[in-house]
């Protein structure tokens, strides 16, 4: 990555034409070859850019440079002073792991069983029904089956989803009777609401508690 600060002015052709007075900016070129110009006043959004796959022509003195996108738009960056030029090997992006998604969720359900109630066993993740997957099939204490949706944030659609699985999962006369649970950190009103209408019981998790990173009893409030 190539990190200039420096006095520049620019002008964009394309789609539209834009252009940019002289300021000092900072001018960000990467490994991709796509070049973004950026005020010191914005979280994240450039104020002009030119995406990969593109090509940046410099003049002989390196004022000028013409950035070339494949649409043939143009961006000319013409600089006036430059007060830093510095190069980076940032090696290999190994991406973003998210914390808390569904997937981890149902898998720390699946191991934590008791979550739902004393006795409960597991069948098995991933249920399949003719529509797709149910995230998790439990027997209770008393051996019935109970489906269970696993959602980050409860909304309708996931009671609508879930409802959907029950429906099939009912048709079987070697799993019938099955109840659902409608699982996750946040349930809003609306759904829970949803959720009661259709005997679907709303269970809240907690995720950190899950992971053994925060017990409820050790807090003073």
């Amino acid at each position: 990555m190539r990190l200039l600060i420096a006095k520049c002015e620019v002008d964009y052709s394309g789609r539209l034409d834009a252009h940019l007075p002289e300021a000092t900016r900072l001018v960000m070129v990467k490994a991709d070859g796509s070049v973004s110009i950026h005020a010191d006043d914005r979280a994240y959004k450039p104020l002009n850019w030119m995406t990969a796959p593109c090509q940046i022509t410099e003049s002989e003195d390196g004022r000028t440079w013409t950035v070339t996108g494949a649409n043939d738009d143009m961006l000319r960056i013409s600089f006036s002073e430059f007060y830093s030029d510095d190069t980076y090997d940032l090696g290999e992006e190994p991406g973003l792991n998210k914390d808390g998604v569904e997937a981890q969720l149902q898998e720390l359900l699946a191991a934590h069983p008791e979550t739902f109630g004393e006795g409960w066993q597991l069948v098995r993740r991933e249920y399949p029904t003719a529509i797709g997957p149910v995230d998790l099939m439990f027997r209770d204490a008393a051996g019935q089956h109970v489906a269970v949706e696993v959602k980050r944030r409860g909304e309708i659609d996931g009671v609508e989803q879930l409802t959907r699985y029950l429906e099939l999962l009912n048709a079987d006369p070697l799993l019938r009777p099955v109840r659902g649970v409608f699982a996750a950190q946040v349930i809003k009103p609306q759904a829970k609401v949803v959720a009661e209408s259709r005997s679907i019981s709303c269970q809240l998790v907690d995720y950190n508690f899950l992971r053994g990173l925060d017990n409820p009893e050790d807090r003073l409030f």
